[in-house]
């Protein structure tokens, strides 16, 4: 079984948004010679997820909408006794910090639509990106 590894560093700008990573993961499984295997994508931040959608303007606007919403910043969260960005802990907690991948005939697999987005829920800040392939 072969192991590829590789971290990358995102730049965000605004306090809510989200980074197509779909190419630098692509990227990454082609330079891993997997023909088959799985890919992870992983963040190590509490305050950042990665999802899988189709990455449509209107779509990913609702999205963040829909997210300011449910983990509204001036809820009345506990933990921001001590910190600010309880909204951004509680969101990454439901979305989650990482997803695993097929990859066949070394391509990864993803829908028509579907796109990997890595989404800032804290920012701007930097962030680490993990991509990790497994297999044959």
């Amino acid at each position: 079984m072969n192991i590829y590894f590789k971290e990358f560093t995102l730049s965000t700008k605004k306090r809510r948004e989200l980074l197509d990573v779909t190419r630098i993961v692509e990227q990454v499984v082609c330079e891993s010679k997997v023909v088959n295997g799985i890919c992870t994508v992983y963040t190590p931040h509490t305050t950042m997820s990665i999802v899988v959608n189709e990455p449509e303007g209107g779509l990913l606007e609702d999205f963040l909408n829909k997210v300011s919403s449910d983990f509204p910043d001036d809820g009345r969260w506990l933990h921001n006794k001590i910190d600010s960005n309880a909204s951004a802990h509680l969101a990454s907690m439901y979305l989650g910090n990482a997803r695993t991948f097929i990859v066949r005939d070394g391509k990864l697999l993803l829908g028509t639509w579907q796109s990997i987005l890595a989404v800032e829920l804290d920012g701007p800040r930097t962030r680490k990106l993990y991509v990790q392939v497994m297999g044959e």
